[in-house]
């Protein structure tokens, strides 16, 4: 690590300590249990407190042995990106998972209901993170500062401290605008204490976070400038461009244009370019893909231990004959594996020819008859607690494995769908370029699996998506988009719980706001009558 990364990484490491063990026995209090004018007494005091927003990302919180901090589901399975990977991959023809956990079988099969674990896990854990950057926010405006002598540099830091938490409170907006259309919607200005929040359209949380991120943009650091982990310019745009080219989903509206306006402002950033090698995306150091990772999700095997994260990918794919070792953990989960749908898109299996194909395939079956049998589907050798090098991670059982938000790599295929889908401002040349800067990584040098401009269509770019960004919480928002999540249109197996695949209701597009919350806030109403 460069000084840079290690002076967050101790900060949170610090804040982990002060609050937590850090271990799957988490003990997490709430962010701030002293008097606020205490507890943000200092500058030192707000860095922290932003070291433990950032934290609301990788980590969890409980109360005593195995008990998360919301409700009906233990610490070890319900961070952020746990749950919302589940939601958005087991759903659809990348992943399936062989355990039988209560909510779990249900997502691949399609046949969650409002009372599903894991849907309201990832609803819960997005608004305790809301509820957190509201916190801050609220702790932290020029008044609050004035009235704690809080002058000068400190209230200039402060201030950049702030936009990066709007950043991450948008982000989780977002995250509930794509899986649930509607949420319930608080700022640091609804009343503690008060009436339950209202909710909100999806169409004008659209508005909201789109708003949001155009005000912070220049109140953030510049791209390529803040510390590993921490958002700058570069990652407000990235969010900007995501959700932009799904504009026509939350709104009816589609913003191509505007999609690729933003994506290239993410490409043009001197000192990005994708790294050499695409096996090296998801190792133990990949902390050093600063030219790619445009923002990441921090994992310590030593300092930040969770249960979730990319301990998750890389422990839960490794079972039948696979070694743990060889992936730099002390033991597999047997459960994550792929549907011949994603390694159907690969001229091989072995890599040998698109070096992102990445599967382990002795003793296992292409086909899925019994999904709760590992060796049924292929495994995905993507993450692994292995450096560059070869050295295992520093942790035999947790990931050092950082998890990008948002890499280059997205930004071309944005700036690319845009393009094939007829955007204004696109240009043929531009799209080719960056969709063969990924294809030519993925290929070496040969130049025979470079498209012309004229194969680069909405359904190649899908396609292209799934074998460049697989496993990385895209799947379903991608299948969404283009109407190929809940139709017959395109069907893989065991969608709708049939052995071949079948369609189910257009109301899974969205997953139900859960009745947990229905019951305590009647401010709110589900989004579909069917849930």
């Amino acid at each position: 690590m460069n000084n840079k990364i290690k002076s967050f990484a101790f900060v949170v490491a610090v804040v982990c300590m002060g609050f937590m063990a850090c271990t799957k026995k988490l003990d997490l209090k709430q962010i701030n249990t002293n008097n606020p004018d205490v507890a943000y007494a200092t500058p030192a005091a707000y860095l922290q407190s932003l070291a433990k927003v950032y934290s609301g990302y990788a980590l969890t919180s409980s109360s005593g042995p195995d008990q998360s901090d919301i409700a009906n589901i233990d610490a070890g399975t319900s961070d952020y990106f746990r749950t919302f990977w589940k939601l958005q991959e087991l759903s659809t023809d990348e992943a399936v998972v062989g355990w039988t956990d209560p909510g779990i079988p249900d997502i691949h099969a399609m046949s969650w209901t409002a009372d599903n674990k894991l849907t309201s896990a990832s609803y819960s854990r997005s608004m305790l993170h809301i509820t957190y950057c509201n916190e801050f926010l609220r702790e932290s405006t020029a008044a609050k500062l004035a009235a704690r002598n809080i002058t000068g540099t400190d209230a200039i830091n402060i201030a950049r401290y702030r936009a990066e938490v709007r950043f991450l409170r948008a982000y989780q907006y977002w995250s509930l605008m794509d899986l649930y259309g509607s949420p319930a919607f608080a700022t640091e200005t609804t009343l503690i204490g008060g009436t339950a929040p209202n909710q909100i359209s999806r169409g004008a949380l659209f508005t909201y976070v789109e708003n949001e991120l155009k005000a912070i943009e220049p109140e953030l650091a510049a791209a390529r400038t803040n510390q590993h982990g921490r958002a700058d310019r570069a990652a407000c745009n990235a969010l900007l461009a995501r959700i932009y080219l799904n504009a026509a989903v939350y709104t009816g509206t589609p913003r191509y244009a505007d999609a690729a306006i933003h994506a290239k402002k993410v490409i043009d950033v001197a000192g990005f370019s994708l790294i050499n090698n695409y096996r090296e995306l998801m190792l133990a150091d990949n902390h050093t893909n600063v030219t790619e990772n445009i923002l990441t999700i921090n994992y310590d095997g030593l300092r930040t231990q969770t249960y979730g994260g990319t301990t998750f990918l890389t422990n839960a794919s490794i079972g039948g004959s696979m070694s743990a070792g060889d992936y730099g953990t002390s033991g597999g989960w047997a459960g994550l594996r792929t549907t011949k749908s994603l390694v159907n898109l690969f001229p091989d299996v072995s890599g040998s020819t698109d070096k992102r194909a990445q599967f382990f395939t002795n003793g296992q079956s292409l086909e899925i008859n019994n999904i709760a049998l590992f060796t049924d589907g292929y495994a995905i050798t993507k993450y692994r607690n292995k450096t560059k090098a070869g050295v295992n991670g520093s942790n035999g059982t947790f990931s050092d494995a950082d998890m990008p938000i948002f890499r280059l790599s997205e930004m071309y295929l944005i700036y690319a769908e845009a393009f094939a889908r007829g955007a204004a401002g696109t240009t043929a040349t531009e799209a080719l370029t960056y969709v063969n800067n990924m294809r030519t990584r993925a290929y070496g040098n040969n130049t025979g699996n470079l498209p012309n401009a004229a194969a680069i269509t909405p359904d190649f770019v899908l396609d292209e998506r799934a074998r460049e960004l697989y496993w990385e919480g895209h799947r379903r928002t991608d299948l969404v988009r283009y109407n190929r999540f809940t139709t017959g249109t395109y069907l893989w197996p065991w969608k709708g719980g049939a052995s071949g695949g079948t369609a189910v209701g257009m109301h899974r597009n969205l997953y139900p706001i859960p009745n947990s919350e229905l019951l305590v806030n009647t401010n709110l109403v589900q989004n579909s009558p069917l849930y």
